[in-house]
């Protein structure tokens, strides 16, 4: 039996993330013909269209009569299906806005799950955002996910642990960790220098930070730790042959946000950040003129295609992962990081602790992860001096840095958008299976005695109940 899969999510042409991992994620289901029938996508749209194949339906993101009429036609076309049909939803609070448009307000999301539920039809919701101190309607929301859908989706352990906890009581059985998925495996030295040849770049020792930009990536901090860095670990002649890329542009929405007021500031912040950092820089818009070797820190304004964003990542000796929200679960860009076998120093988001420090407690201050997969350091102000140590170790000391691209490439060997796919196929049967399980119409024993044998464990102790069972 294979099934037809139904995404609802953001999609390219506009610039998410989240849309970006939609796609990949969808590519990389197309290749499994023998459980997957057609994939196709609802995009959640705010003026950035037209679309091709696999989107066929279009959300207008502040329109509620719109989610409710793309609702009703999702459920329609999976009725008519000969296959059966799977609606993921890709979750994230900032693309469900309330019927006044206020951003993460929403129940969207929620009634398209209670329509599935209704009507049925299987439902998973990957998470992008899990808080550990959520406000009402965001605890009420997610709670409500999980009590609409078969499953929820996550791409890191340690959201598993906040679900279950206190804030969300939501059953362990409810909940399944698939790894991100990555683009790329492991670049050679062969390509990483080939790529660098092609940019000019032959002597180069590259740091990069790529994504789009918003004051939350931390770059005002990054900046002034790489000033650090060259001011008091290389010589003149040294500096010449290192430089930081700044790749990605500030997102579109930001930009436009409150009349640009908020992008004003940040463009100020990053003046000042230059200023303090003492560097010499420049801003491109395409890498073709420019002298690597005249400035120390390169912010190259334009969004990435494909193609160029894997050759950053083949050319790249250190990523700079500088951000702010300790509760980020996600990150595409530290997953293909660590995919392509490249060291990455980070914050110590969720996301971060559980790719390079298995989730263990982490000490506070810079701390080589407890594979060797790269370099933790703490947020904001603290990381400047932090992220400057991290910077003189990798670059200094080449084997340790090469060791680490090794163990870096070992656990992103596992997260390859294809076995991502798989697991997430395998979880689609395993929960549709378990609608159709009944139980045997055996005596039931109710406790009569206490008793000191009773096992008490969390997990067992919340078991979902279901009448059917």
């Amino acid at each position: 039996m294979a099934w037809n899969i139904r995404m609802v999510s953001t999609y390219p042409p506009r610039r998410c993330g989240i849309g970006t991992f939609c796609r990949d994620l969808s590519n990389a289901l197309s290749q499994l013909t023998g459980e997957v029938g057609h994939i196709r996508t609802a995009a959640i749209d705010n003026n950035h269209g037209p679309y091709n194949i696999p989107v066929d339906l279009v959300i207008d993101q502040y329109n509620p009569h719109s989610w409710e009429d793309v609702t009703r036609e999702i459920i329609n076309r999976a009725k008519e299906s000969n296959n059966p049909t799977a609606i993921v939803l890709q979750h994230e609070f900032g693309l469900d806005p309330n019927d006044q448009g206020n951003d993460g307000e929403g129940r969207n999301f929620v009634n398209i799950a209670k329509a599935c539920k209704e009507n049925n039809l299987t439902c998973l919701i990957y998470l992008h955002t899990v808080l550990e101190q959520p406000n009402d309607h965001q605890r009420q929301t997610i709670i409500d996910l999980a009590e609409h859908s078969d499953g929820l989706i996550v791409t890191t352990e340690s959201a598993i642990d906040i679900l279950e906890g206190h804030a969300y009581s939501i059953s362990h059985f409810k909940l399944k960790h698939i790894d991100h998925g990555i683009r790329m495996h492991h670049p050679t030295q062969f390509d990483r220098f080939g790529i660098k040849s092609e940019f000019g770049m032959n002597d180069i020792f590259l740091v990069t930070t790529l994504g789009l930009l918003s004051p939350g990536k931390g770059i005002q901090y990054s900046i002034r730790a790489y000033g650090k860095f060259v001011h008091e670990s290389c010589t003149p002649a040294q500096r010449q042959h290192i430089v930081y890329v700044v790749g990605g542009q500030c997102h579109p929405e930001f930009i436009k946000a409150d009349g640009g007021s908020y992008y004003r500031d940040f463009m100020s912040e990053l003046d000042t950040a230059l200023k303090e950092a003492g560097v010499k820089w420049c801003k491109v818009n395409d890498i073709d003129n420019v002298d690597w070797h005249a400035n120390d820190i390169v912010f190259l304004d334009t969004f990435f295609d494909e193609s160029m964003l894997l050759k950053f990542y083949g050319a790249t000796n250190v990523m700079v992962l500088p951000y702010l929200n300790m509760e980020q679960i996600s990150s595409g860009i530290l997953a293909d990081t660590i995919g392509s076998g490249r060291v990455a120093i980070s914050t110590k988001f969720r996301y971060a602790l559980e790719l390079i420090y298995s989730n263990k407690s982490c000490r506070p201050g810079v701390t080589i992860g407890r594979f060797a997969r790269g370099i933790l350091v703490d947020p904001a102000e603290a990381s400047i001096e932090q992220i400057a140590q991290a910077l003189d170790f990798l670059v200094f000391e080449k084997e340790n840095r090469l060791r680490m691209e090794k163990q870096a490439h070992q656990r992103g060997y596992q997260m390859r958008w294809a076995n991502s796919a798989w697991a997430m196929v395998q979880y689609i049967d395993f929960v549709s299976e378990e609608k159709e399980i009944t139980t045997g119409r055996g005596m039931k024993f109710l406790r009569e005695k206490p008793s000191s044998l009773t096992l008490k464990t969390k997990r067992l102790g919340n078991l979902p109940t279901d009448k059917n069972h």
